[in-house]
């Protein structure tokens, strides 16, 4: 008899490549059957529908993105080191993801609209958590006295999300890091006139 749940994860590891390559609605039942070589009952036996597979699925995704974002940010002692560290990691996207298939912050973004509620919402939680993030380092870096104080700290957490998403794209549809080093360079230049 198998664990259900080392069955749940198996099934959301290999859903989550398939999403995050293929497409939350493109994806069927049968390619996921086909990938994890579980029947459809079983992967109903966990998920009550399509719908709540590909949230949950997103969930898992952003668990692996966060954790690998946020262990390296808690190896930086200081603003300059956590910022450039997120850049960093974002740079690394387009050629080598940590998750197949790039970025599920985008690609969940790029395929929710208003006939997907819960892949839009899923996807604005993740887009939440590394806004809140962002603000939270600027914040602290302006309490221990490693950033200007006054800035728009939601603009630059806004700014920086949308270049490095937008750079992600652009570097990825033509398949090399050139856009996303522009915009890593230009991000870094801005960084710099706040950093102390």
């Amino acid at each position: 008899m198998r664990n259900p749940e080392a069955t749940k994860e198996a099934i959301l590891k290999k859903s989550g490549v398939l999403f995050n390559t293929i497409g939350y609605k493109a994806t069927s039942i049968s390619q996921i059957t086909d990938a994890t070589g579980f029947t459809k009952g079983a992967i109903y036996r966990h998920f009550n529908s399509k719908d709540e597979l590909e949230r949950e699925t997103l969930t898992h995704l952003s668990s692996i993105l966060f954790d690998k974002l946020g262990t390296a940010i808690k190896a930086e002692k200081n603003a300059r080191g956590k910022l450039m560290t997120i850049l960093h990691f974002f740079e690394s996207y387009a050629t080598n993801p940590p998750v197949k298939g790039g970025c599920p912050l985008l690609n969940a973004a790029i395929e929710a609209d208003d006939a997907h509620p819960g892949l839009r919402k899923g996807a604005l939680k993740m887009l939440s958590i590394l806004r809140e993030s962002i603000v939270a380092i600027l914040q602290n870096g302006i309490d221990h006295k490693q950033i200007k104080p006054g800035i728009d700290k939601d603009a630059y957490a806004s700014i920086i999300i949308a270049m490095l998403e937008g750079g992600i794209m652009m570097s990825k549809l033509e398949g090399n890091n050139e856009d996303i080093r522009i915009v890593i360079k230009h991000l870094k230049s801005q960084l710099d006139q706040i950093l102390l």
